[in-house]
């Protein structure tokens, strides 16, 4: 396989992936005694292609399940889809209003065709850029939400919940998404904050004596109210309890009862009591027996019940109303009040409290089994553990959950309702004579189906299956910390309620990936990135790369081209490095030629050791998600030590005449760059195949191949000593002949001071890297020199490093050159303190203009400082 001179990711990555799956290297064994790794992918919805979100949770994902793998687990990593009720539902139907039609107009039948049809065009771009991410997925196994296995398994839970008594159906205050036309759960709204009003209006008492004032938020909701309530406590109103006013507008009596939920400094402490449409109202009015009035329809419109505002959306039906009681001289007064407004998460709409028939499932008995959870040996480990208390706190606080929605997409509920005597039947298959009952029109929250995820995939309800039995519960769950009450928790309950086990062992949460300025990537904004446009560009290597080391757990993620840029600079870092390696190495040095056991130089044994830390230290935090610390490691190691250091002093025994010390080399060089692409592949699989494909190997592939560990007879700790002096000595005097402005190609005397015989043996051993990479004309090693008088030294750890300044450069030459430098740093210097010595600069201009400043003349000063002294020294 060719290693062409610049790396070029699109030929690197082209093929890849489908050779991959040909050779089934994502499949586990049908049966195997080896411990197993699970992870099941989080199902992207089939409303649409995937973002940089996706792109992040997935590869992480990917890069424990390659590893895992490596380490010899059977591992299984699931994928699949989620119906996504809604979402998909307003997706198809805005396509349907292109074409002129609605849902209602073809039936329920034929727009599910036309959700299937959906479904799989949607379906087909996802597995496509699976495929791009280069995602480790068992197809196989592949599951959708909506499917025949998971579809039994919703009816199963649904049935036995309702058996015992956790799921019901009542009549109750919903959220109820006008645009939609649906019941939405608590979750599913999003509270903003918007500028609205407080109306104080006059209710009249029923005697014609004065009135009542009453404000509210939704003036609209008064055509449904049912009663006036105060508190009992309350001085004001003690002698109205009891009495009656008379509704505005509708004419309607009300009685004034006392209930202590109204708080008396709020407002007048008196308050209109609406039981359709208020949760709170609504427990009011069961508490003393009030009717029920719904005064609006599905739409968000005012039905029979809101008399001459019929028909009128509610919002003109406010305004309407308004009008009319300022001109009955009914308004007391209308302020601007800023509150929270509930809209809904998917189409955007403005929430209506909404008395409805419904769904729900009893939460507490659920909660509170899965906040026990916690306390025991079964507890599941959130990671960044400070997650577990948001999860405790919304458990505890947990309500109801509305399970039903108006929809056509999505489970229908397994409940039919006899057509003669309205008898209602719940059970996982129709009843016998079907054509006497109809069938619950509803169908289930995404979420519901959903919660199932960890072991509907597996093959529940049959626990007999291979898959359930050796892959389940899963090992951790990958997912962003905003659906941790979605989908996290769901999971949780239902996997202790349904397999008394926990789904997962691990959380781990990660965070949303921002713009480059830190704000939410939107289309509004127009700040969206395509991550396929980022592997067009920058290969798929690179994105994966930068989205698994760019965060820590539970923080956020901000975009960076410049930071893909720089992680595909990394790869052809590498990329060269295995070319040269590779040509040393040379085509007939196979694995069975490598050895290791003798003949070591200093650098080969500083560069075995220093794999082996890396190996541990990937590894280990590896094991703990810390996958940004995992990529300074790598980086650092292959960057910084083999890539700049090992491979340079390579060259030293591959440009001389032993051929056992060749040997050797290569044995070195063939066996590190093998070590270096299996710690890098699970992050960047596609390179690190090419490349290992090119040096000695055994087995197929690298997907399968085994995960370094740690050598001990290849750790020799007194190397690093060796190396770290070998090269402080090398950058001082790198950094001495940059100060002179003498290149390296120049050679020059060196003289280095050491502290005693041990330090002189090693160097003196040593000498060839030295005269490699410092160009002495001269070197002396020595416990005592003859410093010269001018020469410039610096003390390292071996001793002193001593470069006579006589005969290197031209003195008189040099000392102008830099005297002409302090010049330029004096002038700047006098143009920055000038400017901070301006009062109207200082007081006016932003502290982070003037703080900059600062930094400049700081900067500017340290300059000038060290070419003065470096002129006093040439002149001394």
């Amino acid at each position: 396989m060719e290693m062409k001179p610049k790396y070029n990711p699109q030929e690197v990555e082209a093929g890849r992936y489908q050779s991959w799956l040909d050779q089934n290297l994502f499949t586990p064994s049908e049966t195997s005694d080896k411990d197993t790794y699970t992870i099941v992918i989080p199902p992207p919805n089939v409303t649409g292609k995937l973002h940089l979100g996706h792109a992040w949770d997935t590869t992480l994902q990917d890069i424990l399940t390659r590893m895992k793998r490596m380490q010899g687990y059977d591992t299984l990593y699931l994928p699949g889809m989620d119906h996504a009720g809604i979402a998909t539902q307003a997706k198809v139907e805005a396509k349907m209003r292109e074409e002129g039609i609605s849902r209602h107009d073809i039936g329920r039948e034929k727009f599910l065709e036309k959700a299937w049809e959906w479904k799989e065009e949607y379906a087909e771009f996802i597995r496509q850029q699976w495929a791009k991410l280069g995602l480790g997925l068992d197809y196989s196994r592949e599951r959708f939400t909506l499917d025949e296995g998971l579809s039994k398994a919703v009816k199963k839970v649904f049935v036995d919940m309702y058996n015992k008594g956790l799921i019901y159906r009542g009549e109750r205050i919903i959220n109820w998404d006008p645009k939609a036309r649906t019941a939405l759960s608590d979750i599913e709204v999003i509270h903003e904050d918007v500028n609205g009003k407080f109306y104080h209006f006059k209710y009249p008492y029923a005697d014609g004596e004065g009135f009542i004032e009453i404000a509210t938020t939704r003036p609209e909701t008064m055509l449904g109210d049912t009663a006036i309530v105060v508190n009992p406590n309350d001085a004001r109103y003690k002698d109205v309890i009891g009495k009656k006013v008379v509704l505005p507008i509708v004419g309607r009596e009300l009685p004034i009862l006392g209930d202590e939920y109204v708080d008396q400094e709020f407002g007048s402490g008196a308050m209109k009591v609406t039981p359709a449409h208020d949760p709170n109202d609504f427990e009011i009015g069961n508490r003393h027996e009030l009717e029920r009035i719904v005064v609006m329809d599905e739409t968000g419109h005012m039905n029979e019940h809101a008399g001459k505002y019929e028909g009128l959306d509610r919002f003109d039906c406010r305004k309407q109303l308004v009008k009319d009681l300022e001109a009955q001289g009914l308004v007391i007064k209308i302020e601007d009040h800023m509150h929270s407004v509930g809209h809904s998460e998917r189409s955007g709409a403005i929430v209506e409290p909404y008395l409805s028939t419904q769904w729900f499932v009893k939460m507490k008995p659920l909660a509170e089994q899965a906040l026990n959870n916690q306390n025991t040996d079964n507890r599941i480990e959130f990671v960044p553990a400070r997650f577990e208390k948001t999860f405790n706190r919304w458990m505890e606080e947990i309500r109801d959950w509305t399970i039903s929605r108006q929809l056509w997409w999505g489970h229908q509920i397994p409940a039919w309702y006899h057509n003669e005597t309205g008898e209602m039947y719940v059970s996982e298959e129709p009843p016998a004579d079907i054509e006497n009952w109809t069938q619950d029109e509803d169908v289930l929250d995404t979420w519901f189906s959903s919660a199932l995820w960890p072991f509907s995939t597996l093959g529940w309800p049959n626990v007999d299956t291979e898959d359930y039995k050796r892959f389940y519960p899963t090992n951790v769950l990958v997912t962003g910390y905003d659906i941790i009450f979605f989908w996290v928790a769901r999971m949780i309950f239902q996997g202790l309620e349904f397999t008394d086990q926990k789904p997962f062992n691990d959380v781990l949460l990660h965070g949303l990936v921002r713009a480059e300025d830190g704000r939410k990537m939107s289309k509004s904004l127009g700040n969206g990135v395509d991550p396929m446009d980022v592997i067009d560009q920058y290969g798929a290597d690179s994105l994966r790369y930068f989205l698994a080391t760019g965060s820590s757990p539970g923080h956020d993620l901000r975009y960076s081209t410049e930071k893909v840029e720089s992680a595909w600079n990394f790869i052809n870092k590498i990329w060269n490095a295995a070319r040269f390696s590779l040509m040393n190495i040379g085509e007939s040095f196979t694995v069975k030629d490598i050895d290791l056991s003798e003949n070591l130089s200093i650098a080969d044994q500083w560069i075995l050791t220093r794999l082996n830390e890396t190996i541990e230290t990937v590894t280990s935090l590896s094991e703990k998600y810390e996958f940004g610390e995992v990529g300074r490691s790598l980086y650092n190691f292959i960057w910084d030590e083999f890539c700049d250091w090992y491979i340079e002093m390579s060259k030293i025994p591959m440009n001389q005449e032993d051929e056992i010390q060749k040997n050797v080399t290569r044995s070195v060089l063939s066996y590190t760059l093998d070590r270096i692409m299996r710690l890098l592949h699970p992050f960047m699989p596609f390179v690190t195949e090419h490349i290992w494909q090119n040096i000695p190997h055994e087995g197929t592939s690298i997907v399968t191949s085994q995960w370094p560990t740690v050598d001990q007879s290849l750790m020799f700790e007194d190397s690093k000593v060796v190396m770290e002096q070998l090269v402080e000595i090398i950058k001082s005097v790198r950094q001495s002949r940059l100060e002179v402005n003498t290149p390296l190609s120049k050679s020059i005397p060196i003289k280095i001071q050491v502290k005693d015989q041990n330090v002189q043996a090693l160097l003196i051993r040593n000498q060839d890297y030295l005269e490699r990479f410092c160009n002495p004309s001269t070197l002396e090693i020595s416990t005592n020199i003859d410093i010269p008088e001018k020469a410039m030294t610096s003390v390292v750890t071996a001793g002193e490093v001593i470069l006579p300044l006589e005969g290197l450069i031209d003195m008189e030459k040099e000392i102008k050159r830099l005297e002409k430098e302090l010049d330029k740093w004096q002038k700047e210097l006098d143009r920055v303190n000038h400017k901070l010595a301006n009062e109207n600069f200082v007081n006016k201009a932003p502290e982070k203009v003037i703080n900059e400043e600062r930094e400049k003349k700081k900067n500017y000063q340290e300059k000038f400082d060290g070419v003065k002294s470096r002129i006093e020294q040439l002149k001394a």
